[in-house]
C-alpha cells in the first residue's frame, strides 16, 4: 500500500484543515488508519486512528474533540479534520496504515505503510 497524504498549509489560531491520505491498492480498508504528528528534534507521536470498517475512532488527549478523522466512502482515503487550531498543533502530519487494533496501534512500530507527511503551520 502507498500513501499520499496532502492539505496541509498555513492557519492562523482557531482555524481549520481537513487533511487527506490516499492509498494505493484495493487493500486499503483491511488496515487500520493512524495519523502521527512531528516536530523537529521531537519523536512522531501518535493523533488519531480509525478502525477497518471506520465505527471506532480514537485520539490523543491533545486533539480529542478538536480532531476528527474518518473514511472515504472509497475505501481509498481517510481524512482528518482539524478544527481551532493552535499553535502547538504545528507539525509534520503522517498517515499511516496498519494491522493492530487499540491500544497496539497507537504506536508508530505497529504500522507498515506511512504516507510522505505534510506540514501544518498554526500561526498566532
Amino acid at each position: 500500500v502507498q500513501l499520499q497524504a496532502s492539505g496541509g498549509g498555513l492557519v492562523q489560531l482557531g482555524g481549520s484543515l481537513r487533511l487527506s491520505c490516499v492509498a494505493s491498492g484495493h487493500t486499503f480498508n483491511t488496515y487500520t488508519v493512524g495519523w502521527f504528528r512531528q516536530t523537529p528534534g521531537k519523536e512522531r507521536e501518535f493523533v488519531a486512528g480509525i478502525s477497518r470498517t471506520g465505527g471506532t475512532t480514537y485520539y490523543s488527549d491533545s486533539v480529542r474533540g478538536r480532531f476528527s478523522t474518518s473514511r472515504g466512502n472509497g475505501k481509498t482515503t481517510a481524512y482528518l479534520q482539524m478544527s481551532n487550531l493552535k499553535p502547538d498543533d504545528t507539525a509534520t502530519y503522517y498517515c499511516a496504515a496498519g494491522s493492530a487494533d487499540p491500544p497496539l496501534s497507537l504506536q508508530t512500530s505497529s504500522y507498515d505503510f506511512w504516507g510522505q507527511g505534510t506540514l501544518v503551520t498554526v500561526s498566532s
